[in-house]
C-alpha cells in the first residue's frame, strides 16, 4: 500500500448505495465487508459451516498467509445472511462445506468474484458512483480506527495486516471528512462571532378607552 490516504466511502453515500442493492445476498455481502473488512475475495471464498450467528463470526481464510480467522461480523450482516439463507432453502446444498455464495440463477454456482464485481458495477452505474468492493474494506477500517475505544492494535489483527504502520492510515480521517469538519468549524465560529439580531419591536395595542383619555374623545 502506498502512503496515499486509501478512499472510505462516507456513511451518506454508503447508506444510499445500501438501498439501492436489490436483494438479500447483495445486502449481506456488502453488510459482511462493510463489517468483518474481510477482502472481497475471502468472503467470497466462505462456506456454510464459516458462518456462526451465535458467536457472531464467520471465518475466512486469509490472502497470502492462507491461514483460518474468524473475523466478527455485525447484527445487520448475519440478518441479511439468515434471510438470504432463508430464500436458498431448498434449492441448493446445505452442508458445511458446500459454498455460503450463490449464483441468483439457475444453475446455480458458487458466486466468483467476477460476478460480484459486476454486481456491484451495476449499483454504482444506477447511482453514479465510481466505489469499488476494496473500498468497503477501507470503510470497515475507518469506522474501527476512529472508534477510540477500539485499540489500534485490535484493527491491525482484524484487518490482518501485517504492519501497524499500515494500519495508521486508517486514523486520519479521509479528505471528505475533513471539509465537512472545517466546514462545521466555519459555522460554529459564525455562529459565536455574529452579533445577535435585534429583536423586533413589539406590537403595541392600544385600548380605545386610553386613546380617548390621551387625545379627548371624538378628537376633542
Amino acid at each position: 500500500m502506498t502512503g496515499q490516504a486509501p478512499r472510505g466511502i462516507p456513511d451518506e453515500q454508503f447508506n444510499e448505495l445500501f438501498a439501492a442493492l436489490t436483494c438479500h445476498r447483495d445486502r449481506a455481502l456488502v453488510a459482511f465487508w462493510v463489517s468483518t473488512g474481510a477482502r472481497a475475495s475471502e468472503l467470497l471464498g466462505a462456506r456454510c459451516g464459516d458462518a456462526d450467528p451465535g458467536q457472531q463470526l464467520i471465518t475466512v481464510v486469509r490472502k497470502g498467509s492462507r491461514a483460518l480467522q474468524s473475523l466478527p461480523g455485525s447484527p445487520d450482516a448475519f440478518v441479511w445472511l439468515r434471510l438470504y439463507q432463508a430464500e436458498l432453502h431448498g434449492l441448493v446444498p446445505a452442508g458445511r462445506d458446500e459454498p455460503l455464495w450463490w449464483t441468483l440463477r439457475r444453475p446455480f454456482r458458487q458466486l466468483s468474484y467476477h460476478a460480484a464485481y459486476r454486481m456491484f458495477t451495476r449499483v454504482n452505474a444506477a447511482l453514479g458512483t465510481g466505489w469499488t468492493l476494496h473500498d468497503l474494506r477501507h470503510s470497515a477500517a475507518y469506522r474501527m480506527a476512529r472508534d477510540p475505544q477500539m485499540p489500534l492494535t485490535d484493527v491491525q489483527w482484524v484487518l490482518g495486516h501485517a504492519h501497524l504502520s499500515t494500519t495508521q492510515l486508517y486514523v486520519s480521517a479521509p479528505a471528505e471528512d475533513v471539509i465537512a469538519a472545517v466546514l462545521a468549524h466555519y459555522a460554529r465560529r459564525r455562529q459565536e462571532t455574529d452579533p445577535p439580531h435585534a429583536a423586533e419591536e413589539p406590537t403595541v395595542v392600544y385600548r380605545s378607552e386610553s386613546l380617548d383619555v390621551l387625545f379627548g374623545k371624538d378628537g376633542q
